[in-house]
């Protein structure tokens, strides 16, 4: 494969994956979005500070192998371990219960319309700037 070639492949990758990832996605489908999200954050920063250093940490572990999924939020199943209970995440992650929030509130006023995934990373954004 010429170089020529494979940089405009490369562009080709990176056009497509960047044109799915924009400021304000959710401004049409759930206008509330990001407004519940902060809020969520506000509270989780006021009851424990700490919280907010682990929602970051969430989206690092959850984007570090093969991309964003919210995979670190899988419970059991009869047929399936979790990640949440995997060996390499027990006793290492933490607030998931501030994440179950911000989700329990999305729900509200927008149900089935923000993904688990960007919720992770809403809620990582806001942890950095509110901190």
């Amino acid at each position: 494969m010429s170089p020529l070639f494979s940089l405009f492949l490369l562009h080709i990758i990176v056009s497509a994956a960047g044109a799915q990832l924009r400021p304000h996605y959710y401004s049409e489908s759930c206008p509330e979005a990001e407004a519940e999200v902060r809020h969520v954050m506000k509270k989780a920063l006021i009851r424990e500070p700490r919280s907010l250093a682990s929602v970051m940490r969430f989206q690092f572990h959850d984007c570090f192998v093969n991309g964003c999924d919210a995979s670190l939020l899988l419970d059991d199943t009869p047929t399936m371990l979790g990640e949440k209970l995997a060996l390499a995440n027990i006793n290492s992650l933490r607030s998931y219960e501030v994440v179950d929030e911000v989700k329990e509130a999305l729900e509200k006023v927008c149900p089935g319309i923000v993904s688990c995934a960007d919720i992770i990373i809403m809620a990582s954004k806001d942890a950095v700037a509110l901190v």
